[in-house]
């Protein structure tokens, strides 16, 4: 089926803009998709036109500071409570409870979203490759990638060539054109990450969050699943399985083969995972509604 999207301009906290591309029809369960930090909305690959061809609304999210959406202004910091807060805001535009899908920075903003008060009505809430008690050295990697290539890069192969040497086992693009949709040209010519360098100024500290999302997590009464990269460099199997008995309807399930950029190591593992989940919440929705 062609791709669907359209693109849907919507308000976070504080009155920021947050941009969105929308999938699938209006009238389908809702799903909001919410990515990783250095990320953007493209980072879902095909998972969300599968998931609108199989008739769910989908909302891809840009978070502050990435993409199309908003930057804080230079005295505000970017906090976890402010992107919990974006995605908060975002589903209750929506008629009916969502499933609220996180990867990495988006999956702790929609676990907060969903474990603080005020405790809103969701659907079910999935998990991508984040957890409490993440492994230190991955942590850094990925910091240190992000650093290291905030500078920018004077072309497009420059920047694939960058990213080929931080995911040696993932083969290399054919064509570099699809890295612009997650990179901006400055006035110089070069070509910049699609968000804001201020983000990383921000990192989570551990001491502080990892009870934070303990916590949230034992107030989602919802169904939760944890999709793990069987081979992730930030979430270890034996903590994802320990912090998914704190939901009330926790489980994990590793995708096979994949590390901690787990849509875009195995997509279709990972997509196939995803809608098994969504479609399960779905029909039980549905057996509910037909409860008299």
């Amino acid at each position: 089926m062609a791709d669907s999207q359209a693109f849907a301009a919507l308000t976070g906290a504080h009155g920021i803009h947050i941009a969105a591309s929308e999938h699938g029809p209006r009238e389908g369960f809702p799903v909001i998709l919410s990515h990783g930090g250095g990320q953007t909305r493209f980072a879902w690959g095909r998972t969300a036109q599968a998931m609108a061809d199989r008739g769910f609304h989908v909302l891809s999210l840009d978070l502050r500071g990435h993409g199309d959406s908003a930057w804080v202004g230079s005295d505000s910091p970017y906090d976890i409570s402010d992107y919990a807060e974006d995605v908060r805001r975002v589903a209750a535009t929506l008629s009916r409870p969502p499933l609220l899908v996180g990867a990495s920075l988006g999956g702790l903003a929609s676990l907060i979203a969903a474990g603080e008060p005020l405790y809103p009505d969701i659907a079910g809430l999935c998990l991508v490759d984040v957890a409490p008690h993440l492994r230190a050295e991955g942590v850094a990697a990925v910091l240190g990638f992000m650093r290291g290539t905030a500078g920018g890069f004077d072309t497009l192969e420059d920047a694939a060539a960058a990213i080929a040497a931080y995911l040696p086992h993932r083969p290399p693009p054919s064509d570099t054109e699809g890295l612009r949709k997650n990179l901006r040209r400055s006035e110089d010519g070069r070509y910049h990450w699609h968000w804001d360098p201020r983000t990383i100024d921000y990192p989570l500290d551990p001491v502080k969050t990892n009870p934070r999302i303990e916590e949230a997590a034992r107030h989602v009464r919802a169904p939760a699943r944890l999709l793990r990269g069987e081979r992730s460099e930030l979430v270890t199997h034996e903590v994802a399985e320990v912090f998914m008995t704190r939901f009330a309807q926790g489980r994990t399930h590793d995708i096979p083969g994949a590390r901690h950029m787990v849509a875009g190591d195995r997509n279709d593992l990972f997509g196939k995972a995803l809608l098994s989940f969504a479609e399960q919440l779905r029909a039980a929705q549905g057996a509910e509604a037909a409860l008299p």
